[in-house]
């Protein structure tokens, strides 16, 4: 890391506004983050946003009307980035992260930097302070977007990631617990697609991403988030993978495909599984079986499925267990990586683990491969699936790009285990795609999904929301002259009359 880049590493490049606002709380001297993690590294007061902007992001053109292979409002991207946020019950606080700019894009030059936010609702005010600015990561790749965690004494860890090895990662740590004034930057690193665990008692287990030679998966251990163990690798079949985990209790469970050596991460099919029950020591498939690591046959004893026998491509969204602690995958399914109907509409799908057996099930379709959503299970087999799918009826709002990634979020709920669903419209008559629906740990039925907005087809501002279990959206003030805000209620879309999908 060069001296320019650390001595800037906490001071952002603000528009006159914010910079005049966060004047008051820019530390003077930035400090070089160290490259080890550093207990004794300098406590910083975070700057302050004036309101919630989200990073505008695309990749890869595709030089026809859908202009990308992905692209829109993507602060709370991506899939592979898990938590996003955290109920903290001691605090009665939703804290999250999310990637944001310093306000709306210029879409004349479309020019951004990736700040990497924090902040929190407060479920007693019904409020939200103005965001904290850790740094601005000096690029516009919603890639580096953050994820965090809370341990047992209430401190929040931000885990502000690379892509590949163009730029560092970054450990941050609150310096007091529950609350987001001040930070320490603990450590300057490598990791891509970070998955923090913490377990009470043992502390954190690190799932993680390394670009060598692909996308492999890795994992690190900390009883204390000061000392790491080696990377271990997990998994490194051909050119590597995508994975997305959840916990449950003391098991930690993550579900993954894998990119062929023909193709890469757009040829991306299989679904795996795997799961510890020991912090890493020991990973199992879900029958129990040990497995010999690193994993790096195609054909191995945690293949859910072979989607490549299929010719499906697969996109995971989302992991979960249910009340007896059985994994549920959601994902994805598509003929091709292209976005339009060239390959028809996606399916939204579940593998469960039933007793015995995978239980594999279309239950809804999308118009593309990162329509993204969440899934909740709850006591009494009620299953509520948060995303921008079609709803399937003639008379359903017209998503406002289509093709694109997201479209309108819709609530969908099932009260007998995923086998019929009734909709909820959560969004009606959008400007602009929402994209990327997120699930807290621990959730809150006052914070039950979180998401961004943005034009699937061009640079746009994006907005932030998050809905509650009943289907109520709330977006986030993007303008604030005070140091805490209400969200601001969105209008509910007109009744959704229940239909089988």
């Amino acid at each position: 890391m060069s001296g320019s880049i650390a001595r800037s590493m906490l001071l952002v490049v603000f528009s006159a506004t914010l910079a005049q606002a966060a004047a008051e709380s820019r530390p003077a001297d930035c400090k070089v983050c160290p490259k080890t993690p550093d207990p004794a590294a300098p406590v910083e007061t975070c700057p302050r946003a004036n309101g919630y902007h989200g990073i505008w992001y695309a990749n890869q053109p595709t030089d026809d009307e859908y202009r990308y292979k992905y692209s829109g409002g993507l602060g709370t991207y991506c899939a592979d980035h898990i938590p996003l946020a955290i109920y903290a019950p001691k605090a009665d606080k939703t804290f999250f992260v999310y990637g944001g700019v310093s306000g709306d894009i210029d879409p004349q030059t479309a020019k951004q930097s990736l700040l990497i936010m924090v902040s929190y609702y407060d479920h007693k005010t019904k409020q939200v302070p103005r965001p904290v600015i850790l740094m601005d990561k000096k690029t516009d790749d919603a890639h580096d977007n953050p994820v965090l965690a809370i341990d047992d004494q209430g401190y929040i860890w931000v885990f502000a990631s690379a892509h590949g090895k163009a730029r560092p990662a970054y450990l941050f740590k609150s310096a007091k617990p529950y609350e987001i004034d001040t930070f320490q930057c603990l450590w300057e690193t490598n990791f891509s697609y970070p998955q923090p665990w913490f377990v009470d008692g043992k502390g954190f287990l690190f799932l993680h991403t390394r670009y060598e030679g692909g996308r492999m998966l890795y994992q690190m251990t900390s009883t204390d988030g000061i000392e790491w163990s080696e990377p271990r690798l997990l998994s490194a079949i051909e050119q590597g993978h995508y994975q997305v985990s959840w916990r449950s209790g003391d098991k930690i469970g993550t579900a993954f495909n894998y990119h062929p050596k023909e193709g890469g991460l757009n040829a991306r099919t299989n679904l795996y599984y795997m799961e510890t029950k020991d912090f890493g020591k020991t990973w199992t498939n879900v029958r129990g079986q040990q497995l010999e690591l690193p994993l790096k046959t195609v054909n191995n004893p945690a293949l859910v499925r072979d989607y490549a026998a299929l010719g499906q491509l697969v996109y995971i969204q989302d992991l979960t267990f249910d009340g007896r602690g059985n994994p549920i995958i959601l994902y994805n399914t598509g003929r091709g990586w292209q976005p339009g109907p060239r390959n028809g509409l996606r399916q939204v799908t579940t593998a469960r683990w039933a007793r015995s057996a995978w239980e594999i099930t279309s239950l809804l379709v999308a118009d593309n491969n990162y329509d993204t959503g969440c899934l909740h299970v709850e006591k009494g087999n009620v299953w509520r699936l948060i995303a921008p799918t079609l709803v399937g009826r003639e008379d359903a709002p017209r998503q406002p790009q289509p093709y694109n990634p997201g479209g309108e979020m819709t609530l969908w709920t099932s009260k007998d285990a995923g086998r019929t669903w009734y909709p909820q419209l959560l969004t009606h008559r959008s400007p602009y795609n929402h994209t990327y629906a997120r699930k807290p740990v621990n959730a809150s039925p006052d914070f039950y999904a979180f998401w961004a907005d943005g034009d699937g087809r061009q640079p746009s501002e994006s907005r932030l929301y998050f809905c509650n279990v009943k289907g109520e959206v709330f977006r986030l003030p993007r303008t604030m002259t005070t140091d805490v805000a209400a969200p601001e209620p969105v209008p509910l879309p007109p009744l959704t009359q229940p239909a089988k999908p």
